[in-house]
């Protein structure tokens, strides 16, 4: 079974407007990764047992906190010290959201830092691991595990680490859809849906750009997340969550537009594969 989940944060800035978007589109689990403006690795305990229950009362739960862990300079000003007590906040999360996901970044400046890469996310998964959680890592331009070798070199040095396949910033890292949909799909543990046009790095629904989304629904044959990540438009929070340009090919009146716009095109994908909507998640006819 798929079951479907969403950067709500995208939809609106305020939870209120974030349930209102998941509710309409029939979507039941969050990737929490903003709240009024705070990041979720910011919140305090009080907010966070706020926001849990406003969503437990719609009906909606934590998939996996959508962390900025990881997506840091290992250049200089680099502390251990600051990025463990992250992880360690991150994980005190966790429970408040009755959550075990967290997804992380293999750090910017990195390319010639892998063995302190590795042994960074070994410590990471093994002090997560004692809360019962587990780390999650997405491909990410500009960070160590952009490309797919890398990611490969993630998951034979990392043991305690497991991956998010997200289609667009492989391409965005010069990767080629047909490869890492070959190497990196058998390992990927769930995955970010959005899409994107190589030509021109244009931002756009799933479907309609070169990630192969339709390919990977296709190969899916184990009870997996989709987690909807449109950015089809600029939202509060994207310049601190993404510092480069945010390019789209199609304008959209709302934030609600565009995110109600990349759920749309991913459940018409999932029909098209064969897909039908049956218990809460979507299974093959």
């Amino acid at each position: 079974m798929i079951k479907l989940c969403a950067f709500s944060d995208e939809a609106s800035p305020s939870l209120d407007g974030q349930i209102k978007a998941l509710l309409r589109n029939e979507i039941y689990y969050t990737e929490l990764r903003g709240v009024d403006g705070v990041n979720v690795a910011d919140l305090t305990d009080e907010k966070a047992s706020e926001i849990q229950k406003k969503l437990t009362e719609n009906g909606i739960s934590v998939w996996s906190l959508g962390s900025p862990y990881g997506k840091v300079s290992l250049s200089d000003g680099f502390s251990t010290e600051k990025l463990f007590c992250q992880l360690d906040r991150l994980c005190r999360l966790c429970k408040i959201f009755n959550c075990n996901k967290i997804r992380v970044f293999s750090f910017y400046n990195a390319a010639d830092k892998k063995e302190k890469v590795f042994d960074l996310l070994n410590k990471s998964a093994e002090a997560a691991a004692k809360y019962g959680v587990t780390l999650y890592h997405e491909n990410e331009k500009d960070i160590y595990g952009e490309k797919a070798a890398q990611v490969l070199e993630l998951k034979e040095n990392v043991p305690g680490l497991k991956f998010v396949y997200d289609p667009a910033n492989f391409l965005q890292a010069e990767q080629r859809a047909d490869e890492t949909l070959q190497k990196i799909y058998p390992i990927a543990s769930y995955f970010h849906i959005k899409d994107l046009i190589s030509s021109t790095g244009e931002l756009v629904p799933a479907g309609h750009g070169d990630g192969k989304i339709a390919e990977i629904l296709k190969k899916i044959d184990f009870d997996t997340t989709l987690t909807v990540e449109p950015h089809l438009a600029v939202f509060s929070g994207y310049a601190e969550i993404d510092g480069r340009e945010m390019k789209n090919k199609y304008k959209y009146k709302s934030n609600d537009e565009a995110f109600d716009a990349a759920v749309a095109a991913l459940k018409k994908l999932l029909a098209g594969c064969g897909y039908k909507y049956e218990n809460g998640g979507y299974v093959k006819e």
